[in-house]
Parts: C-alpha cells; structure tokens; sequence
C-alpha cells in the first residue's frame, strides 16, 4: 500500500485556500499513484482556530469543504482533519474529528479522545472527548487513526486516564496513523520522536505521523512528518519548517533495516529558521508586505532586522535611526553598516527637538527635580510615535525588537520601545540573542562585530549600561530560565547556588510586570514556556512579593 503524506501549511478560516491545497495535494498524490493521502489535524479550518468554533457558520463552512474534499477522493482514499457537530444533546457541541474519505464519500469519522488544556491547548473549551473506538478497514489493513494528543499518554507521567491506543490496539490494527497540529519549540522534535518512538516499541505497529507546518500568528509548527517501521526505524522524515509531500510503500518501510540519521540541527538554527518563517507567514497570512523598525545599533534590532530580510527581502524592510543626545556614535555607525551590508532602506531622524520639546512642555511640572525614568522614557516614546506614524502613513507594521529578558524584568517602556504589531525575538533570552548573531555571522560578517561584543546599553542617559539595572545576563537569563520554564520556586533557585537577594529580586520584577506583557505584541513562541497564551499569570497576584 503506497501511502502520502501531507504536509501543509494552512490559513485558519481561509477555507478556499485550504481545500486548494488539499485538492493539489491529493492530484499530486494521485499522480504519484499513492492509495491513501494523509492531513493534519483540523486541517480544514487551520489550527487553532479558537472562537471562530463557536460559529455556527464556521462549523457549516467546515461540514461544507469536507464534502468538496470527498468529492475529490475517486481512485483515491483521504484522512482530512476538521470539526464536526456532536448529534448528542450532552456534552460539547463539538467533535475534533479526521474524516475517512473514499469513493467520493465520507466512510468513517474518528474522533480525538485526550483533548489538551495546557500551555497554549485548550481543546477542551471546544471538543466533547472521544468515547467510543473503532479501525477502518482499507485494502485489506485495518488502520487505527488518532489525532495528535491521542499518542502522547505513553511512559511514565501520564496525563490522562485512558489511553486510545490501548483500546485500537485490542481491535488488532495493521498500522497506525496519527494526525497532528504539534506545535513547535527547539526541544519538542525531540520530544515527539520520543513519543512516538515508545508508541511504536510498545505496539509494535508501523506509524505514520502528519504535522502542521507554517505560523498561526505566535504559534509556529515545524513539520518534521514521520514514517517510522515497527522495528522503531524512522525510515522517512520530511522537511522542516516547509510545505512537503512525501508517498512512502508500507511493506517498503517495514522491510528497511538501516538509514542513514540526518545531522541534528542546532537548538540556535532551529530558533533562526523558525522565526523566520514566523515573521513571513505573519505578513502573507495579513496581507502586509513591508516592515519597519527602530534600529539603534544594539544587538537585539540587529537580529530583528537580519530576520525581517530573510524573511520579507531586503527591500521590503525599513529601518529607522532615531538618535538622541546619548547616542554613541559607533551605535550610529554600527546600524548604518548592518544595514548597508543587508542593502536594506533605512533613515535618520535625530529625536533632539522632539526630546526637548517634550521636555519644555513639562518643565513647570518636573521643575526641581532630577533626570530619571521619566525623561529616559521620553526618549523611548517619542521613538515609538515617530515609528508608529511612518508605520500608519506608509501601511508598515511594525516590528518589535524587545528580547525575553527585557520581556521578564519589565526593562522596556510602555508605548515606547515595547510598541509593535509582532514581537520578533520576545521568547528569546538575551544570551540567546547574542548566539543569534553568531549565527547569522557564521560564514561572513553581517552583523558588525562591534555590536556583538560592546555591552548592551539602552543609551538613554550618559554612560548607561545594562548592567548598571540588572545582573549580567548569563545570571539573569539562568534565573529566569528555571523560574519561567522549569517552574522553580525562589527555594529552588536559592538551593541551586543564586544569592537570595538576586533571586528575589527578580522575580519580583518577573511579576510585577506583568502588566506590561500584557500590553505587549504577540510573540513568536520558540521555547517551551513563552509569555503570552502559554502563560496565564494573574497581574495583581501577590506570590514572592
């Protein structure tokens, strides 16, 4: 049996645009004489598409396209995923369903059993838990189809109570099929193989797995589809981070005893190759085309910029200097040699007669009082409108250069540096930042060096350093690494050798600003725990304050 699988990316609610792709995908399949050709995960709708299932419409489109993809299923079968209405009065009004398509008709529906309600998943706001199991017989294979979650309650932190597979398993299958929208961070190809890898070593069974590829907004999905033998030989793997379709012969993939491993990536290389296409999709999915920011000569717009071409091209990119009075002059220099080096437009507009004219409006009211927080935060919104009003006046959206770090601690200023329609590096550490840019300079000099070794400053008042407001970030970023995503308490924290002091310090600061991420772009999700629909903390919680 010659088997496709199909790895898209997909546009939430753009229903033509989906059965398009499913339509070509299914004539290429066809053409490359494949019996079977396998989807993602609500595929139809995209994933996830939140609220727009509570629409009764929504769900009708959904019903509507599957008929036209059924209709396309002659001489050949399909595994679609969608949504589909529960006919019973209790429970949820909804199904997360793959539909088994064949002779132009739909065979056989199975429904997802483990619907997950953790970090960025809240299925179970929509679905109504799958409660009865049954195979699908084709070609003479009984194939047991899952979605996603359904594989993952395998080892021994277990999250579920029952496990689908265990219940196929005893209906005595040929193969397993799992369709997936599996959400990328740089440790969960890993994670997935893993997981699937158990599967097949406990049931013996071949797997063939579909993800999702392409960005919805801040959630970014890898691909990285998977035919694995029930040896437990990954015997196909597609491509990352791009659409793809690959046909593979089971008895070919059963009979296969040795293949060669493809090179790990880099934890850096896939965070790159993820934002990129995160930055990418954002602007084609809204119909935008060019960019704009504010390039200081540090490094995280530095990064920001580099991506932002890689992703839109160099000319679709606008970068804008807006020096102050504490500007240095190498920070100058340093942004109008990256972007000389990319070829990318970019502007100077000192901020000086803004600055003091903010400055003279409020002197009867700061009258006496020192320089502080106040006028360096002039500086930062005074950019940020100058920013804001090219980006309105010439259709740019733009782009946010904020780093996780700074996210964390609140080091950045409302309505100032903290505007943006995306947050380009938001889930990336400021250490992380630094191998970004030793990344992008891995073969020629992008990035001029003298950004990536001078300290980080803000230079928002003489002589300022980052360092002068927080720990050195390889302290900072730990801390907050354990706190954020490992959930280590300050107990925690203290007994892996922080000072005390440090400790609660930042993580005040962690929580206090809150407020302000609340206020923030999205972000491009790359870690395991990113601020934003991931991360669901109170703002006036009290918790180590």
């Amino acid at each position: 049996m010659k088997i496709a699988l199909a790895q898209i990316n997909y546009h939430i609610g753009n229903f033509e645009n989906n059965f398009k792709k499913i339509s070509d995908a299914i004539n290429k399949a066809k053409s490359e004489k494949a019996d079977l050709v396998v989807f993602s995960e609500l595929a139809v709708s995209g994933y996830p598409p939140r609220d727009f299932l509570e629409f009764d419409d929504f769900i009708n489109r959904c019903d509507a396209t599957i008929e036209k993809i059924a209709a396309e299923c002659i001489g050949i079968a399909a595994i679609v995923g969608s949504s589909t209405r529960n006919p019973e009065k209790k429970g949820k009004d909804l199904f997360n369903t793959a539909f088994f398509l064949e002779d132009g008709k739909v065979k056989s529906k199975i429904f997802k059993t483990l619907l997950p309600n953790y970090d960025i998943f809240d299925e179970y706001r929509y679905f109504e838990p799958n409660a009865e199991f049954h195979t699908v017989d084709f070609k003479g294979k009984k194939l047991a189809i899952t979605i996603c979650e359904d594989l993952w309650n395998v080892g021994d932190d277990l999250l579920y109570r029952i496990n689908p597979m265990d219940e196929l398993f005893n209906l005595k299958p040929d193969l397993m099929i799992n369709i997936a929208a599996s959400p990328f961070d740089y440790d969960q190809a890993e994670k997935r193989r893993s997981v699937l890898l158990q599967n097949v070593e406990k049931y013996k069974l071949p797997l063939l797995y579909v993800n999702h590829v392409g960005a919805q907004t801040e959630l970014l999905f890898d691909g990285g589809s998977l035919a694995i033998n029930s040896k437990g030989l990954i015997t196909d793997e597609m491509k990352y981070f791009e659409e793809d379709l690959m046909v593979v012969d089971i008895e070919e993939v059963e009979r296969k005893t040795f293949v060669e491993k493809r090179p790990k990536p880099s934890k850096i290389s896939l965070i790159h190759d993820g934002l990129v296409m995160g930055v990418r999709n954002y602007f084609e999915k809204l119909g935008f085309t060019k960019a704009i920011l504010g390039l200081s000569g540090g490094i995280d717009s530095a990064v920001t910029l580099v991506l932002a071409v890689e992703a839109l091209g160099k000319e679709n990119v606008r970068s804008i200097l807006l020096p102050s009075r504490f500007s240095s002059d190498h920070s100058v220099k340093d942004a109008e040699d990256l972007a000389k080096n990319l070829g990318s437009p970019y502007d100077i507009i000192p901020i000086e007669d803004a600055f003091k004219s903010f400055n003279g409006i409020l002197e009867p009211f700061f009258e006496g009082l020192p320089f502080n927080i106040a006028e360096e935060n002039i500086q930062a919104r005074t950019r940020g409108l100058i920013l804001m009003a090219l980006s309105n006046k010439f259709g740019y959206i733009l782009l946010n250069t904020s780093n996780k770090s700074e996210a964390a601690v609140g080091y950045g200023t409302l309505y100032g540096d903290m505007n943006g329609g995306l947050s380009v590096i938001g889930d990336v550490y400021k250490t992380e930042v630094f191998e970004l840019a030793r990344y992008i300079n891995r073969d020629n000099e992008i990035i001029p060096w003298n950004t990536i070794t001078k300290p980080p400053s803000a230079e928002l008042r003489p002589d300022q350093k980052d360092s002068d407001s927080l720990p050195d970030y390889d302290i900072l970023d730990e801390i907050l690494y354990q706190y954020i995503e490992k959930r280590q308490g300050p107990n925690e924290l203290i007994k892996m050798g922080f000072e005390d002091k440090i400790v609660h310090r930042i993580l005040k600061l962690v929580n206090t600003n809150e407020y302000k991420r609340y206020q923030t772009p999205p972000m491009l999700r790359v870690s395991p725990k990113a601020f934003g629909m991931g991360r669901r903390m109170p703002i006036v919680g009290k918790y180590l304050a």
